[in-house]
């Protein structure tokens, strides 16, 4: 196994860790500050990269494409959380599992009414097209050097209105205490909202950003929002920063196990055979992971303790 093959891993482990941020950060942040269970945060993220491919297709631009993924994901985030939502934080789990699932139905029947069962294609602009040469001679898509960059800027970003605003101190009030807040003064309707605008958004943009390199159709947000949850159950429900280490362990994690278990069994067995066993183990050791995370920590890494 060479050094350069695992270096191009690691870039794509690192690439598909912050896409995940970008959809666990939402969903984090709607659990730890609504205590909301929501089913339908792939939705979004199929919302966004249809968004995407529709207008960059009719326009011809990337970057117009990303703005209406980030407008109508965050517009369909607030209509859902103002017209469902809404009626669900008093509830019991059960019932937000549920209604929220609906809401997946909705989407999915709904989007296939609108674009048709055929997946759409979103294409690399050309000034992001080709390799990018690395230290040490590599060459690695220019595309996803952008979408390290970019989900490094969200999250710096993000943390620092989590961190350093007004906004920042309110959400984070409203994680510990919304009924104080509420007395405060603090229109809680609007900001759960906001809020919820916000994590909608954060997925669309993830959506459209991935779907420049895979196909764009009907339920691809579901496979997302699963890693998504092993994500925030990993990092600690409520947390950005464990959110962000989190999908960087997933992303990694998935990656780099898809080349090295495979290889270790080659020591054992014949290579077809360490080849399926490896294969399989490879995608069995995220959760492998949440595992141990969770006997060791059962809030998960930057979760508080109880």
């Amino acid at each position: 196994m060479s050094a350069v093959l695992v270096i191009e891993q690691v870039l794509n482990g690192l690439q598909a860790g912050v896409m995940l941020f970008l959809m666990a950060a939402g969903l984090t942040l709607i659990f730890g500050v609504m205590g909301l269970i929501n089913l339908a945060h792939g939705s979004l993220y199929m919302v966004g990269a249809f968004a995407a491919a529709a207008v960059s297709a009719a326009t011809g631009s990337f970057l117009l494409g990303l703005v209406s993924a980030l407008a109508a994901a965050a517009l369909a985030g607030a209509v859902v959380e103002m017209l469902v939502i809404r009626r669900l934080y008093a509830s019991d789990h059960l019932d937000q599992v549920l209604a929220t699932f609906a809401l997946i139905l909705i989407f999915s029947e709904g989007t296939r009414w609108l674009y048709g069962s055929f997946p759409l294609y979103l294409d690399i602009p050309a000034w992001l097209s080709g390799p990018t040469r690395l230290p040490g001679g590599i060459l690695y898509p220019t595309y996803r050097l952008a979408l390290i960059a970019v989900g490094l800027v969200v999250a710096l970003g993000l943390w620092v209105l989590i961190e350093r605003t007004r906004l920042g101190i309110r959400i984070r009030a409203g994680e510990n205490d919304r009924e104080m807040i509420a007395a405060l003064g603090v229109d809680i309707s609007r900001l759960y909202t906001l809020i919820f605008a916000l994590g909608a958004a954060l997925a669309g943009l993830a959506g459209a950003l991935v779907g420049a390199i895979q196909s764009v159709q009907v339920g691809m947000g579901e496979p997302v929002l699963i890693l998504a949850f092993v994500v925030i159950v990993i990092g600690g429900i409520g947390s950005i920063r464990g959110a962000f280490v989190g999908a960087l362990l997933v992303g990694l994690t998935d990656t780099l196990g898809g080349i090295f278990l495979p290889e270790l069994f080659k020591f054992f067995t014949d290579p077809a055979t360490a080849q399926s066993v490896g294969a399989s183990l490879a995608s069995m050791s995220i959760y492998i992971l949440m595992s141990l995370v969770l006997i060791w920590r059962p809030t998960g890494l930057f979760g508080a303790r109880a």
